[in-house]
């Protein structure tokens, strides 16, 4: 009797994508039958066991998981860059909505009936929050970087400090983005120590248009350590009649944090802030408005009126220009800062939750499931205030390798840490309302 045909038991693709992945399109669910029937029929040519039916589901399995969904986080990093770094507050999500939803002022002047400026408002904020004369608004810190380049400094040499040449996940390279914004980089000093005398000589040997200073938010460098003063540069910088711009990358608006009753966070401390390093003498200030800021992703330069005319003169201004939706959100959070209501903000609700009562709170969840209760500490993530920790009670559990994977497979998935074999679960960065989530996935996962 002549061997079955292999091929012949393999299911029609129509029918082998109604097996799985119910919570996909058909039409992914069809691509994903046709990538599944290819592999088996290659197993089988190959001499290989094959099931279609267990290959469909991983392939499904892997497409859903890739969708945007909603992550518990557990590991008292505030501003995770995989989890989207600064949660949006209840203000900025209503406004968002509300931009998102219909029609708005985005472009229109209601006083006249004529085009309007794009992020008016929002500039308007920044100038208030900062000092500075005017502020414009890109779709990232990286973009603002890349905008100020093209605008102030093509073709032309800038220099930055060795130690400042800094890389941030997601292969963004300072040296690459200068590149990219038509500078031509000047490296000045050593790894560890850059004095005025450096960028002075930088200045006589190269065709300058700018001096550029960014801060190193991710790394530190301690011991045998100089930089110049912002102070210095910019009496350098106004001496050569060129702009001093100074990349601050995580978002502080006021060293003062005139917004926190009582002292400032110890973590904030030696974090540049945008309002005085423009009283410094710095003329672009750039930032993020995803990280200490705590509002959307978004690159702020905030400075000198006559530089910002010539950003948004540049024509990568709108390839690079934030859309409303963000604009709305990033308006909001400004507001909170501007009234003194920062406690709305996810990030400061975060950062400055007591510790007593997060302690509480981690009594009552190891209660549930067990583990012990120790302390802690929290970061503050995505590239800000690098070493910098928050004592925060913790939770630790035995069995950490496959609770952690575990959970992740739970709706909503939860992300804890894992530490020398322990699953660690720090509550600083959840909502009290999901800690009961984080108990019901860590009972169904034993």
């Amino acid at each position: 009797m002549a061997e079955a045909n292999p091929y012949r038991a393999l299911p029609a693709v129509d029918e082998l994508a109604g097996r799985f992945g119910e919570r996909l399109p058909r039409s992914l669910r069809i691509d994903i039958a046709r990538m599944a029937l290819d592999q088996a029929r290659l197993d089988i040519a190959e001499g290989r066991e094959t099931d279609v039916d267990r290959l469909g589901a991983g392939l499904a399995r892997a497409v859903e998981n890739s969708a945007q969904q909603r992550v518990v986080n557990a590991t008292g990093t505030l501003l995770h860059t995989n989890l989207g770094r600064a949660p949006w507050s209840d203000r900025a999500l209503a406004r968002a909505r509300e931009a998102a939803a219909g029609y708005s002022n985005l472009e229109l002047d209601l006083g006249s009936g004529e085009r309007g400026r794009r992020g008016a408002y929002v500039s308007a904020l920044l100038r208030s929050l900062t000092g500075a004369e005017d502020a414009v608004v890109v779709n990232n810190n990286a973009s603002a970087l890349l905008l100020t380049l093209a605008a102030l400094a093509p073709g032309a040499s800038v220099p930055v400090a060795r130690g400042e040449l800094i890389e941030i996940g997601g292969a963004y390279r300072l040296p690459e983005v200068m590149a990219a914004g038509g500078a031509r980089l000047v490296e000045v000093g050593t790894t560890n120590r850059t004095r005025l005398g450096d960028y002075h000589t930088a200045l006589q040997l190269h065709r300058c248009a700018a001096i550029l200073k960014v801060h190193p938010s991710n790394y530190r460098i301690e011991g045998f350590v100089e930089e110049a003063g912002l102070g210095e540069l910019a009496a350098l910088a106004a001496a050569h009649e060129i702009p001093l711009i100074y990349d601050i990358g995580s978002g502080l608006l006021d060293a003062e944090t005139p917004w926190i009753q009582g002292e400032r966070p110890p973590w904030a401390r030696q974090e540049p802030a945008a309002r005085q390093s423009l009283q410094a003498g710095a003329d672009l200030v750039l930032f993020s408005g995803d990280k200490l800021l705590g509002g959307p992703q978004a690159g702020l330069v905030a400075g000198s009126g006559d530089l910002i005319s010539m950003l948004r003169a540049n024509a990568l201004s709108r390839a690079l220009r934030p859309d409303g939706v963000t604009l709305a959100g990033l308006a909001a959070t400004l507001e909170a800062y501007a009234e003194g209501t920062v406690e709305e903000i996810p990030f400061w609700r975060m950062a400055l939750a007591s510790f007593e009562g997060l302690e509480g709170r981690a009594e009552r969840l190891a209660g549930k499931v067990g583990g012990t209760v120790g302390l802690g500490h929290s970061a503050i993530g995505a590239g800000s205030a690098p070493g910098a920790r928050i004592p925060s009670p913790t939770i630790a559990l035995d069995e950490g390798d496959r609770l952690f994977d575990c959970l992740l497979e739970s709706a909503p998935a939860v992300l804890a840490r894992r530490e020398e074999g322990r699953l660690v679960i720090d509550l600083r960065c959840v909502d009290e309302e999901d800690d009961d989530t984080i108990a019901d996935a860590i009972l169904r996962c034993r």
